[in-house]
C-alpha cells in the first residue's frame, strides 16, 4: 500500500474488528511503524487471535483501508504478576495459551498506527475501544508493557526510572509513554529484558495499567446500585394536636415518596419542633429537653416506617438528652431494619446559648444499599473539613437537613452545600422547613428551599443543580442520581479535586 498523502486526502475513518483479510495491510503498516524491530506477526498468529478472542482485535480504516490496529488477549493476572516478559504473555511461538475466557485482565500485546496518520489520534480511538471491551467484559483493567522508544537517547545519563520521571514532568518527550499517560494509564514499574528486540528502549519497558472503575466483583442481588432515587421533603411546620397527628404527617410523606420507588427520603433538621408547642410556658432550654422525651418513640415509629415502606429514611434531626447533655441528632433508618445516628458537630451560638446544646465528636460514612452516604446537620455543612473527611471515607451522597429562619441563613447552607458537592465530587441533598410556629420559641419562623446538588462537569446539569423545590412552600423533590458518573468524574473529570490534592503540602485528618 502506498503511503497516503495527508495534505489533500479526504478522510473517512471507521473503527471495526479485524479480519484475516486485513493481514497483508497490517504487515505493511507494521514495517513502516517499527523499522528497527525485527519481528512481525505471522498470518497464523493473527488467525489464532481471531479464533480465540475475535472481539479483542480491532482496527481503524480510512476509506476502507486499514491504517491502525490493536491486539489484545484476556489473562488471569495472578498467574503472571508484575514480573513477566512479553514472551511469557504471548506464549511459546506466539501460541497465546495464556488467553482465558475466565481471566480478569485485558492485556495489550500490540498497538500500531501508520506513521502517515499519527496526527489524527487514532491510537486514542484504539485505546478507547479497548476500554470499552474491558468494561463490557467486566474485567478489572488493562495491563501492557509499554515501550520507551526515545530512551536510547538518554540511557547514558538516566536510569529507566529517572527517564520515566522526566517524561512525566514533560522534561523529555517519549511518544509512546507520553501517549499512555495521557490516556489515563499509570506506570506500575519498570520491566527489564521485556522485549529483547526493542533496541530503542534498551530492552526496557514500563508496566502500565488502566483500572476499570466500573468493575464489579461477584455482583449479587441486593448489592449497592449504580443509581439512586432521592426524595426530599420540604416540610411545613404546622401546629399538631398530639404525637399521633405528627406521625400522620410524617407517614404521608414516607408513603408518597416510597410510592415513587425512591431509595431515600430526607426530612429537615428538628422537623419534630411542632411538638414543642405544648411546652411553650417553659423556658427554651427546658422546652427542648422535654421535646427530647419524644425522640425514642419517634425513632421506633420511623424505624417501622422504613421497613414497611421499603425506603431508607434520613430523619432530619431530633434533640437527644443523654448523660445530662443535649445533642442535635440525625437518624438514618435503613429499610433492612437497622439504624445509625449522626450528632451535629458544630452547634450554633443560638443552640448553645438558648438551649445549652453540646456538639458530637464522630464523623462517619454510612453504608446503604444505594451507596455510601454522609449526614451533616445544617451548620456542619459550612465547615469544609467535615465534607472532605467524609469524602476520604468514600461518601457518594451527602444529606444536609437544615432549619433556617431568614434567607441569609438559608443561603449560607445552600452555597456551602453546593461547594461541598463540587470539591468532594459527590451529590448533596438539602432539606429545610418552611412556615411558622407561633407558639414555639426559636422555631417560630422558617425560610427554606430544598434542593439536590451535583458536581459541576459535563455529566451533570449545567448549573450543578439536579432538582430544587419552590421556596417557602411545602413540596417534595424526587430525582435520580447516577453514582457511576461520580466514578467517571474522579478519574476523567475536567478537573479532579480529590485526585489533584497536594498531599505533600497539606492534609486533613480526624484527631479522634
Amino acid at each position: 500500500m502506498e503511503p497516503k498523502t495527508t495534505d489533500t486526502a479526504s478522510y473517512l475513518l471507521n473503527i471495526r474488528n479485524l479480519t484475516i483479510e486485513d493481514y497483508d495491510t497490517m504487515i505493511e503498516v507494521m514495517n513502516r511503524s517499527y523499522p528497527t524491530m525485527n519481528e512481525v506477526w505471522h498470518k497464523k498468529h493473527i488467525q489464532k487471535l481471531l479464533t480465540i478472542f475475535p472481539e479483542g482485535q480491532v482496527c481503524v480504516e480510512d476509506n476502507g483501508v486499514l491504517v491502525a490496529f490493536a491486539l489484545c488477549i484476556v489473562i488471569d493476572y495472578s498467574v503472571f504478576g508484575d514480573n513477566h516478559t512479553y514472551a511469557q504473555i504471548i506464549g511459546k511461538n506466539a501460541s497465546f495459551d495464556s488467553h482465558t475466557d475466565d481471566g480478569d485482565t485485558l492485556y495489550g500485546i500490540d498497538v500500531c498506527v501508520d506513521p502517515e496518520y499519527r496526527g489524527l489520534r487514532l491510537g486514542r480511538r484504539l485505546y478507547d475501544a479497548r476500554k470499552e471491551i474491558c468494561e463490557n467484559l467486566n474485567l478489572k483493567g488493562i495491563v501492557a508493557g509499554g515501550r520507551m522508544p526515545n530512551y536510547h537517547k538518554h540511557s547514558n545519563e538516566l536510569s529507566p526510572k529517572e527517564y520515566i520521571q522526566k517524561v512525566r514532568e514533560k522534561e523529555i518527550y517519549d511518544p509512546v509513554l507520553y501517549f499512555q499517560m495521557s490516556n489515563d494509564f499509570h506506570v506500575k514499574k519498570v520491566l527489564r529484558n521485556y522485549l529483547p528486540d526493542d533496541k530503542d528502549s534498551k530492552q526496557n519497558a514500563v508496566l502500565i495499567e488502566w483500572n476499570n472503575i466500573y468493575y464489579q466483583d461477584n455482583v449479587d442481588i441486593g448489592a449497592a446500585k449504580s443509581h439512586a432515587r432521592i426524595g426530599v421533603v420540604q416540610w411545613q411546620l404546622r401546629t399538631v394536636r398530639n404525637l399521633e397527628s405528627f406521625f400522620e404527617n410524617v407517614e404521608f410523606f414516607v408513603d408518597a415518596v416510597s410510592g415513587y420507588k425512591a431509595d431515600f427520603v430526607l426530612f429537615p433538621e428538628l422537623f419534630n419542633a411542632p411538638l414543642m408547642a405544648e411546652f411553650n410556658e417553659d423556658n427554651a432550654a427546658t422546652a427542648i429537653r422535654k421535646l427530647a422525651g419524644y425522640t425514642d418513640e419517634i425513632r421506633d415509629r420511623l424505624q417501622q416506617y422504613a421497613l414497611e415502606y421499603n425506603i431508607n429514611i434520613i430523619a432530619g434531626s431530633m434533640p437527644v438528652y443523654e448523660d445530662e447533655k443535649l445533642y442535635n441528632v440525625a437518624y438514618l433508618f435503613r429499610r433492612n431494619g437497622t439504624f445509625e445516628t449522626q450528632k451535629k458537630i458544630h452547634v450554633t451560638p443560638a443552640e448553645r446559648g438558648d438551649w445549652g446544646m453540646t456538639g458530637g465528636d464522630q464523623v462517619q460514612v454510612f453504608d446503604t444499599d444505594a451507596g455510601k452516604i454522609g449526614i451533616l446537620i445544617c451548620y456542619d455543612s459550612e465547615f469544609p473539613e467535615l465534607g472532605r473527611i467524609l469524602a476520604e471515607q468514600g461518601m457518594q451522597i451527602l444529606f444536609v437537613p437544615f432549619a433556617t429562619d431568614m434567607q441569609n441563613g438559608y443561603l449560607r447552607v445552600r452555597i456551602c452545600s453546593q461547594a461541598r458537592a463540587i470539591e468532594n465530587e459527590c451529590y448533596v441533598a438539602i432539606s429545610g422547613s418552611v412556615g411558622n410556629l407561633p407558639k414555639v420559641v426559636n422555631m417560630d419562623i422558617q425560610f427554606g428551599q430544598s434542593a439536590v446538588f451535583s458536581p459541576s462537569d459535563f455529566a451533570f446539569p449545567s448549573n450543578a443543580t439536579v432538582a430544587e423545590g419552590t421556596p417557602n412552600t411545602e413540596n417534595t423533590i424526587i430525582c435520580d442520581v447516577d453514582l457511576n458518573d461520580l466514578k467517571h468524574l474522579h478519574t476523567h473529570g475536567s478537573v479532579r479535586n480529590l485526585k489533584d490534592r497536594r498531599h505533600d503540602l497539606y492534609e486533613i485528618k480526624l484527631k479522634k
